[in-house]
């Protein structure tokens, strides 16, 4: 190869990272063509991990000069000066020049290495290797450069790939968490979007423990401060404007190259964020998700789970958690009146409710445990929910106090459900706060909503009111639960039942004598009101698994 360089000449691409797949010395060295002559690492065995930009045939003693650094320098020294100072010079000019390595042929200028030569490597950190064969250096540098241009090109296709994956993506306006799971399983490694406060707003964690989520913020803020953290950061921006970041765990090396392709699956969210500028913004995006999935059982074991709340900023020491169900409010409004009464809430996806137009959210509360989430509390947090004349409802689910995460974690879920569960079983009023734990009963009929059992001692006891014309069914019905609400109080039985005490009397007898009991047995009436219970459970259930379409969420 001539050692003459044109001005403007082509060079190889050179990577900024060894994800690029640039052959290390090692891996030149079991090359079949260097192989044949018995390579001998005589200095710097330690550095044959250096990658290898390209490989450079020359024997003069100025070849320094036209080196751009990351090459492999093959020669026979036949050229080389003779004086010690003039080659420990030498070397020392390979080594500034940024060669990786020096392989020399022995046999047609040395028959072994120069001491001092071996010294000045060793002083400089340069890698000598000496061949004991004669060799054919055009077919090392073939073979080299065949695995250098075959990287290369593979990385290109692969960045390719990477940018139309993710382009697509951003046109279809795939969500966050879509995008995030692609980039895990593009790069093989744990991805999170965090937010600018470094909370946890999407995260997958591909095959890796929960535990990398342990203490996630502040972690996250120091690794910003540690250059050699091991993890790859790129901001989600655009115009100027910032709002959060992409964050790649340790994982193998990728073609195109792990900042490359967190790069591209940032642009994606970028271009997300500016075309849908009304859309769902991603802290609440990431919570929701959080929430349901978490209601639904989907996490691998409960530390997992337990590792995602306490990265989201809900479990924490001194934390008292509860679950509740809100109707008529969205999860922004939540969220701020929560604040405002020294907690932290976060909202899952609203649930059908008697009417289409509204849904019953399932959230998770936390407040400090000082703090009692009743009376005027709750007052302040509904009034922070009333928006104009909507109609707020509020269910609010047992209280759970601080303990060991995962316990706690548990009981915080029964409460969401059981919050949930008499949410929907059509038994909350028109306004107000219903209190789990103030109905019993209801919590046990939600909780069993399903079984066959239940099912059946409600149709036995009620079939023959529920087989009346439906306007004399539903007079039966409303006297049938005032009665119970009420049992030892017929006058204000009635007054619940919006009837006078004459009619309400009147259909007490009808009950009487359709269901063929005596409404004055306590045995009776407690098995009435369990029946009464399950079937307004199912009713309300069968009202809103009708056809009516949802609103968009």
């Amino acid at each position: 190869m001539s050692d003459r360089r044109e001005s403007g000449a082509v060079r190889t691409d050179r990577p900024a990272a060894p994800d690029a797949g640039l052959p290390t010395l090692a891996e030149a060295l079991e090359m079949p063509a260097l192989v044949q002559g018995m390579p001998e690492v005589l200095v710097g065995r330690a550095a044959l991990d250096a990658r290898v930009r390209w490989v450079h045939v020359s024997d003069s003693p100025g070849v320094a000069r036209l080196l751009d650094g990351g090459e492999l320098l093959l020669t026979t020294a036949s050229a080389w000066p003779e004086h010690p100072e003039d080659l420990r010079a030498l070397v020392a000019a390979f080594a500034a020049a940024g060669l990786v390595g020096i392989v020399i042929e022995l046999g047609a200028h040395y028959r072994y290495v120069p001491a001092v030569v071996l010294d000045a490597a060793r002083a400089t950190g340069l890698v000598l290797i000496a061949l004991h064969r004669e060799v054919k250096f055009v077919a090392v540098t073939e073979q080299v450069h065949r695995r250098i241009i075959d990287e290369q090109t593979t990385a290109l296709r692969a960045r390719d790939e990477v940018r139309t994956l993710f382009t697509e993506l951003a046109l279809r306006g795939a969500p966050a968490d879509y995008v995030v799971q692609r980039l895990a399983r593009t790069l093989r490694a744990p991805v999170i979007l965090e937010s600018l406060a470094h909370e946890v707003i999407v995260a997958d964690l591909a095959d890796a423990e929960h535990t990398v989520l342990d203490d996630w913020q502040e972690r996250s803020r120091l690794s910003g401060r540690d250059p050699a953290a091991d993890r790859t950061v790129v901001p989600v921006q655009a115009r100027g404007t910032r709002w959060g970041a992409l964050v790649a765990l340790a994982g193998p090396a990728h073609p195109a190259g792990r900042l490359g392709v967190l790069e591209q699956g940032a642009t994606a969210l970028a271009l997300g964020r500016l075309a849908d500028t009304d859309g769902e913004d991603w802290e609440h995006l990431g919570r929701r998700r959080l929430v349901d999935a978490l209601l639904a059982g989907r996490y691998g074991s409960l530390p997992e789970a337990a590792v995602r709340l306490t990265a989201a900023g809900l479990l924490a020491e001194g934390v008292t958690l509860r679950g509740l169900a809100v109707s008529g409010a969205g999860a922004a409004e939540i969220e701020t009146a929560a604040n405002e009464v020294g907690g932290r809430a976060l909202c899952g996806t609203p649930r059908r409710a008697d009417e289409p137009a509204e849904g019953w959210m399932p959230i998770l509360l936390a407040t400090p445990s000082t703090m009692s989430f009743a009376g005027a509390t709750v007052d302040r947090f509904l009034a922070g929910l009333r928006i104009g004349d909507a109609r707020v409802r509020l269910v609010v689910g047992p209280r759970v106090d601080p303990g060991a995460p995962e316990a706690v974690l548990t009981r915080t879920l029964d409460s969401a459900r059981e919050a949930l569960d008499l949410a929907e079983s059509g038994e909350v009023g028109e306004a107000g706060v219903m209190w789990v734990r103030r109905h019993p009963l209801l919590r046990f009929v939600a909780a069993l909503r399903g079984d066959h059992r239940l099912l059946a001692h409600a149709e036995s006891m009620l079939a023959p009111v529920l087989d009346l014309p439906p306007a004399r069914r539903d007079d039966l019905l409303d006297a049938l639960a005032a009665v119970v609400a009420h049992p030892g109080n017929r006058t204000a039985a009635a007054t619940a039942a919006h009837v006078s005490r004459s009619v309400f009397y009147q259909r007490l007898d009808a009950l009487e004598e359709v269901l063929g009991v005596r409404l004055d047995d306590g045995e009776v009436l407690a098995a009435l009101h369990l029946a009464l219970a399950v079937h307004r459970a199912h009713a309300g259930a069968a009202r809103r698994a009708s056809p009516t379409p949802l609103p968009s969420t």
